[in-house]
């Protein structure tokens, strides 16, 4: 993120934005150890939820002049970039012959 003044003076949408990435990768990673592909989907579904609420605060975030079009353009990029990869391993694991239970 880009850093500057007034960025710095909004916390709550910093740490919004840095809470929402981090959740993407903790719910890969918890869905990822789950004895089901049912369970490790519901996970992702999750994962992408935050990958949009990442988007969403990047909106908020070049309105508000904290980052320059540049810079949400490029961040927004490789969020959508890592929802379509999420979206490809829901795909892949609907027609994948799911985890034996133990």
């Amino acid at each position: 993120m880009e850093q500057n003044s007034a960025w710095k003076r909004d916390a709550r949408l910093c740490g919004q934005i840095q809470s929402a990435a981090g959740s993407v990768m903790a719910n890969i990673a918890e869905g990822f150890v789950r004895r089901s592909n049912k369970e490790f989907m519901q996970f992702l579904f999750i994962a992408m939820s935050s990958t949009a609420e990442v988007q969403s605060h990047l909106y908020i975030a070049v309105d508000q002049g904290y980052l320059s079009k540049d810079a949400f353009e490029s961040i927004y990029a490789q969020a959508d970039r890592t929802g379509r990869i999420i979206s490809g391993l829901i795909k892949y694991l609907r027609t994948k012959q799911p985890k034996p239970t133990k």
